[in-house]
């Protein structure tokens, strides 16, 4: 119950809306000829296995720059401060 058919939970869509309105759904990572601007994704900062969906470890990505980046132990931003 509260699971979308991908997995997607109610607590993670929450999350995932709280962090778009937080970033002004502009995306964070910025990829020089990569970014569209427009974020639409959430991308986990550090490994999702050790921090969760903790939102200070989470930013607003654009598509392409969240898929460009994929792991995020490669090259990702700063955590955000609390909020």
């Amino acid at each position: 119950m509260g699971h979308w058919p991908n997995g997607s939970t109610a607590a993670w869509r929450r999350t995932r809306a709280r962090v778009l309105e937080r970033d002004g759904n502009v995306c964070q990572l910025q990829i020089p000829e990569v970014c569209v601007g427009t974020a639409t994704h959430v991308h986990n900062t550090q490994d999702r296995d050790e921090v969760g969906d903790d939102p200070r470890f989470l930013v607003a990505a654009c598509a392409p720059c969240n898929i460009r980046v994929g792991d995020p132990t490669v090259a990702d931003p700063d955590p955000l401060p609390d909020w």
